[in-house]
């Protein structure tokens, strides 16, 4: 399996299968410092994950526009995973550890792995088991973060 970036016209059809955060277009996904990427079996994707490089810890999708735009010139150094999915068992795991992998080896300004995640206890069970510790409790969202 290999992690790819999505690019616009590249697996960018992926983000109309997700569903944490459905109604996020691309031109938003794959704009200022916000990206994906795919995990790749054969032809076949098998997760995928939705990332904003951000100065702050977001705790909604409002938050997490602004943080991430190009209004600053503060170097960001935060990956926030904003949405997250996979179409195999077992691939979102993959998919958020071979994304960190990804992230270190192209973007190495980045130190810390947050989420921004759904408040639901699927979110949670998921982050939790993954070896996440739970970061904030907001009024629409749940931050996570892995120490890696």
């Amino acid at each position: 399996m290999e992690t790819i970036l999505i690019e616009s016209g590249y697996y960018s059809h992926l983000f109309n299968d997700d569903p944490v955060r459905p109604h996020l277009t691309e031109e938003f996904r794959l704009s200022n410092n916000r990206l994906g990427l795919a995990l790749i079996d054969n032809h076949n994707c098998k997760a995928a994950v939705c990332i904003a490089i951000s100065n702050e810890v977001p705790t909604n999708e409002i938050e997490l526009d602004e943080f991430s735009s190009d209004k600053t010139n503060i170097e960001k150094s935060i990956a926030i995973f904003y949405t997250i999915w996979s179409y195999d068992k077992g691939c979102g795991r993959k998919m958020l550890f071979n994304a960190v992998d990804w992230l270190q080896k192209n973007r190495p300004e980045i130190k810390r792995f947050v989420t921004l995640s759904p408040k639901n206890n699927m979110a949670r069970n998921f982050h939790l088991k993954n070896g996440a510790k739970e970061l904030s409790v907001n009024s629409d969202s749940l931050n996570f973060e892995y120490f890696i």
